[in-house]
Formats: structure tokens, C-alpha cells, sequence
């Protein structure tokens, strides 16, 4: 995930998320003991018993509300985490603005959210090792005519404002429609109003995953990798989440994560 503007009613609404966290399932990243507490293995978590993760909701199939519950590729990860370090899982809603620029591990024991690993980002806070590669794909509707992006242009495309997704397009000549979330993207694709979409593979193959009238036309590598992010220095943490991405990625229960949220089509 990029980051992207956020506007103040979105930062209000998150704000608002966070208050009615009881109510969702949320813990409050204040909730508990305020004193960091150890678990096994000498980790230090914020809050006792509990392995505390910011995360950006919802953004599916990442990490999204489902039957009260929070859900998703990532929340999947983090629990299995949580579970190799004995503790409960506790999902507290973010907005990425705080994600991206450290400020929420002040408050949360690990950040999961789609984040795309950056020099600027290892400036102020330690990744994982990658858990999944992230590039770039141009999703069109088969009556659209589009094969490839030289055939894309001229034609109704849209992308994610602010991300590397409409930087490529600007880049590849296309005169793209720019949306504010991928949440608007996705349905503009849904509703017609566009031919095709250029972004992320984990969001757009998602979309298109289960419908036929859309086709995944052509990938571009662009070596965004997603890790985890924890706070700068925390190596105990660091290397307890690597051991559980090995454990996930040996025993082949990642890539069966990855088949879930994504489908067969998932890189």
C-alpha cells in the first residue's frame, strides 16, 4: 500500500473507529496494562498476554470487517504470529498515514497493513523479512478490447492516486482516471465506468478473481515487497516474526493464505 492524502473526514472517521473499538472487536491501543509486559521468549509486548497490531481497516482483502470480525490476508499472518508467541491477537484500526510513518508502533507491538518495504520507511521503524511480492497489473474487461498497455491507451483506465500504479501509467502515456482509494477504483471497474485498471496485483486480482467479464492482461515488475513493520531496534521481535513467516512459507500454509484472499492467480 501507498501512501495517498488522507482528507479529514477519513481521519475523523478513523478517529471515530478507534472510540467505538468494543463495540468492533477493536482493541484501543491504551487498553490494558500501560506497562510493556514480557511474553515468552523474553519479547516485550505492550500490553500482557496480548500481541497488540495496528492495521489499517479496512482494506480488503487485507484487512476487513466480516460478521463483526476483522478478517483478511494479513490478519491471518498476525495471527498466526500471535499464536508462536503464546499471546492473543488484538487488531487496533490505524489510519496508514500513522502506519507508514512509524507514529502507530508507539502504541501497537507490530504494524500489518499492506505496507510496502521503502528506504524512507526503514528510516523510522524495522521491516520483517518480505511475506509477499506486490507488483503491478492491468486488469480490463474482455469486451475492452485491451491486451497490453500500449492498447490500453486511449481507452478508459484507472488507477489509485498517488501510488506507483499512476505513476506507471503516467510514465507509459496513459491518461488515466485517478481515484482516491482502491476501494473506488475497484468499483468504478465493477460499474463499467472504466475499461481497465492499472494497480497492485494483491487488490485488483482480488477484485476480478471471481468474475469472468474481467481479464488480468499483463503484469509489470516493479519489486514492491510487503513486510512487517516493528519498531526500530526490537530484534527479539523481529526475529520472532521471521520465524513464523519461514514456518508459514516451509509448510506451505502462506501460499494456501495466498490462495484464499487472492485466488489461483495470486504471484
Amino acid at each position: 500500500m501507498q501512501l495517498m492524502s488522507l482528507a479529514s473526514a477519513k481521519m475523523t472517521a478513523k478517529a471515530a473507529a478507534i472510540l467505538a473499538a468494543g463495540a468492533l472487536t477493536l482493541t484501543a491501543c491504551g487498553g490494558g496494562s500501560s506497562t510493556p509486559a514480557a511474553s515468552e521468549g523474553g519479547i516485550q509486548l505492550i500490553n500482557a498476554g496480548k500481541l497488540t497490531v495496528c492495521s489499517d481497516v479496512p482494506y480488503e482483502p487485507f484487512e476487513f470487517q466480516k460478521d463483526g470480525k476483522i478478517v483478511g490476508f494479513d490478519i491471518d499472518i498476525a495471527t498466526e504470529v500471535a499464536k508462536d508467541l503464546d499471546a492473543e491477537l488484538s487488531v487496533v484500526d490505524s489510519s496508514f498515514e500513522a502506519i507508514e510513518t512509524g507514529t502507530a508502533l508507539t502504541g501497537c507491538d507490530l504494524s500489518i497493513s499492506s505496507v510496502s518495504i521503502t528506504d524512507v520507511r526503514k528510516a523510522v521503524m524495522d521491516f520483517s523479512d518480505p511475506y509477499m511480492d506486490d507488483d503491478l497489473t492491468l486488469v480490463a474487461t474482455t469486451a475492452s478490447g485491451i491486451t497490453d498497455i500500449e492498447s490500453a491507451k486511449g481507452k478508459k483506465v484507472g488507477v489509485q492516486q498517488a501510488t506507483t500504479g499512476a505513476k506507471y501509467a503516467d510514465e507509459n502515456g496513459i491518461d488515466a482516471q485517478q481515484f482516491e482509494d482502491s476501494g473506488l477504483l475497484v468499483q468504478a471497474l465493477q460499474a463499467g465506468t472504466i475499461d481497465a485498471a492499472l494497480g497492485n496485483q494483491s487488490i485488483l486480482a482480488y477484485a476480478i478473481k471471481d468474475d469472468a467479464k474481467f481479464e488480468r492482461v499483463e503484469d509489470y515488475a516493479t519489486g514492491e515487497k510487503l513486510g512487517i513493520a516493528i519498531k526500530k531496534g526490537n530484534t527479539a521481535m523481529a526475529e520472532k516474526v521471521n520465524g513464523t513467516l519461514k514456518r508459514l512459507t516451509d509448510d506451505g500454509t502462506l501460499k494456501k493464505f495466498e490462495t484464499t484472499w487472492f485466488g489461483e492467480t495470486a504471484k
